[in-house]
């Protein structure tokens, strides 16, 4: 029983399990906390945030819970992102997570891991959300949330993430 218990019980599970909670609900009030505080929350990249969150705190396979969940979730609970961006969006953080363990395995190095994880899945998203622009599937702006914030909010996502396997290395 005591195994089952340590098992079930870890470290690591208790972390996936609030770190999953935390981004759903971080999804789900976000709309909330853009209208009381006035201030565009969605700027930050809040699936992309919590997906960073989970790639640091937790382990491959709870990064691809979520990369999955957070955009259904939302598309389900408010109807945000629409049909095809929902589609796009579990490609383009399930692409974020592939490329930072493929890279962070072949480099070592966490900082630029997951920089172009997160570069590479966005070239990858607005290639494809080209192609549905293109194709008169979808009616939206190729770019949405200005380039740099987007280059800033990487730069910030790649320097936590460095930071935080630092010090581990260091304690």
């Amino acid at each position: 029983m005591r195994a089952i218990t340590s098992t079930v019980f870890n470290k690591h599970t208790l972390l996936s399990v609030l770190i999953d909670s935390a981004a759903l609900l971080f999804i789900y009030y976000m709309p909330s906390i853009s209208h009381i505080t006035n201030l565009p929350v969605y700027l930050i990249e809040p699936m992309r945030l919590m997906l960073v969150l989970a790639i640091v705190h937790s382990k491959m396979p709870n990064a691809y819970i979520l990369a999955f969940t957070m955009p259904l979730f939302s598309f389900l609970v408010s109807g945000h992102p629409g049909f095809p961006k929902f589609f796009l969006i579990i490609t383009e953080l399930s692409l974020s997570v592939f490329f930072f363990y493929f890279l962070e395995k072949r480099t070592g190095n966490i900082f630029i891991s997951v920089l172009f994880s997160i570069v590479l899945s966005k070239i990858i998203y607005y290639i494809l959300k080209l192609s549905l622009i293109s194709l008169v599937l979808m009616n939206s702006e190729l770019v949405s949330t200005p380039l740099y914030i987007q280059a800033i909010t990487t730069l910030v996502f790649s320097f936590y993430a460095f930071l935080f396997y630092k010090k581990q290395k260091t304690t």
